[in-house]
């Protein structure tokens, strides 16, 4: 038994689109909106599903949503925990509960991603999924919303994805760092051991990937830090670029924070990117 309330969850989906602005999403407000809140393209946009979704859901129409359109629905209406528990529990599943890896963004996180105007900026979970991120880091990685939600994680792209990377490393350097991201993940593990879609992501990693199930049987932990990285942009060409990382405390989740130089050549292409904004490029993580 599915145990949904279709006409409930459409109502409240209803509202909570209709009281976000914007601004609250990080989008530009825009012209001529004829009544408040986000379009449904938008909540589509922002949650990686399609328009006729929305809409379907809107009308208490269409199959139970999974526990990970769940999570990107109420992460793109931006609902605090209990309105969170509240759309999950109308679509018939369990609420995040304690010692899962927490997957919505503060309200003061997304203030600070909201301000970050002139540098690419991106927020990713405990299991480096990418949660949030601003029109820059759109323009430099690629539209990150053209991924399903499941791919939105830069060790999925890294290790099953298909889409060529624009960071390009040396071979012993993508060696570490390829390392580095699998001792990550496992030091995640031993914080979150019972999440299960960390345990999933695990799985299908170590199915899909013979690299990663050989990191991965070494047993050792890690960590990411702070590095300089090089990208080739489709139109702009290579830039070296600063990447620094910001801890979000009790939430395991960083803030990835992308800078260059004053003066530097890779410094006047963010300032031509940031005019230019997001154009119909491969989508990349990384």
């Amino acid at each position: 038994m599915e145990n949904v309330d279709r006409a409930e969850l459409a109502a409240v989906l209803r509202s909570a689109r209709s009281r976000l602005t914007p601004a609250d999403a990080g989008l530009p407000a825009g012209s001529r909106r004829q009544v408040p809140g986000l379009r449904r393209e938008e909540v589509a946009s922002l949650a990686g599903v399609s328009v006729d979704y929305i809409v379907r859901l809107e009308q208490g129409r269409g199959p139970k949503p999974s526990s990970q359109v769940l999570g990107a629905l109420t992460r793109a209406l931006r609902l605090p925990d209990a309105d969170r528990d509240l759309v999950f529990r109308l679509a018939g599943s369990e609420p995040p509960q304690a010692g899962r890896i927490p997957m919505l963004i503060r309200p003061s996180v997304q203030r600070l991603l909201d301000r970050l105007t002139d540098l690419p900026v991106m927020v990713l979970s405990a299991k480096s999924d990418v949660l949030a991120w601003n029109p820059l880091s759109a323009a430099l990685f690629g539209d990150f919303s053209a991924y399903p939600p499941a791919q939105r994680n830069v060790l999925w792209q890294r290790f099953l994805g298909t889409a060529p990377t624009r960071i390009v490393m040396s071979p012993d350097r993508a060696e570490d760092t390829a390392a580095a991201c699998v001792g990550s993940l496992r030091a995640t593990k031993a914080d979150y051991p019972d999440d299960p879609d960390l345990t999933r992501l695990i799985t299908e990693l170590r199915t899909g990937s013979k690299h990663f199930d050989q990191l991965w049987r070494t047993g050792r932990s890690g960590s990411l830090n702070t590095l300089t990285k090089t990208i080739i942009h489709p139109d702009l060409g290579t830039l070296t670029l600063d990447c620094d990382t910001m801890l979000v405390p009790d939430s395991g989740q960083t803030i990835l924070i992308y800078s260059a130089a004053p003066g530097t050549p890779t410094a006047s292409a963010l300032e031509l990117l940031r005019v230019t904004g997001l154009e119909s490029f491969t989508p990349t993580v990384e």
